[in-house]
């Protein structure tokens, strides 16, 4: 499954789900001071970015080392898009699933990592850039905009949540874990057309 700049930005953006994180990151930042929230949010999407473009590139010796195949990762990349499509549209754990203590900031966990640099988004940047070397420099100009998309929505967080409601925000979230659950088949099947038909 071949990609470009636009298709991996939607991707990603599927991914990160900055929209459905929202009912996480609110309680999170509860505790933090309104004056710290901004810098905190960015802080938290700035770690997440160097986590993920650090996978980007470590892509090839990742898989020369577990000695993966490009088919296997992206059946298996695939199969985590789905898991993660089928929590959007069903609903998830919520911020039970990201215990923190309270009156603590969060540092890295929960909302740099597993929040936004969690398995998923992890597997994606690491299929880019082992499928198509070639548009590396698209797969990082599709990273940077989609967290700082994502970075926008956090910071904006509660005045998202005051304007389209919050079962507004849940419509659109298991909208778009429907064009995920595409994607993730489209993934699987492209991973098994190329082992069945390229050989092992």
């Amino acid at each position: 499954m071949d990609h470009s700049f636009l298709s991996a930005l939607i991707l990603l953006l599927l991914v990160l789900d900055p929209l459905g994180s929202l009912p996480i990151f609110i309680p999170i930042m509860r505790s933090v001071p309104k004056e710290r929230r901004t810098r905190v949010a960015m802080r938290e999407v700035g770690i997440a970015f160097c986590v993920l473009f650090a996978f980007m590139f470590l892509g090839d010796s990742f898989l020369e080392v577990m000695h993966l195949s490009e088919r296997s990762l992206e059946v298996a990349g695939g199969v985590i898009l789905m898991i993660i499509a089928i929590r959007m549209i069903f609903g998830s754990s919520g911020e039970s699933a990201y215990g923190l203590e309270p009156g603590k900031e969060p540092f890295i966990f929960p909302l740099a990592v597993p929040l936004l640099a969690g398995p998923s988004a992890m597997a994606t940047v690491l299929l880019l850039a082992s499928r198509q070397p070639d548009k590396i420099w698209q797969w990082i100009g599709a990273l940077s905009a989609a967290m700082l998309i994502s970075g926008l929505t956090l910071v904006l967080a509660d005045r998202i949540r005051k304007l389209l409601g919050d079962s507004v925000v849940s419509a659109i979230e298991k909208l778009m874990g429907l064009v995920l659950t595409a994607i993730a088949v489209e993934m699987v099947l492209a991973g098994l057309k190329r082992y069945f038909i390229g050989g092992l």
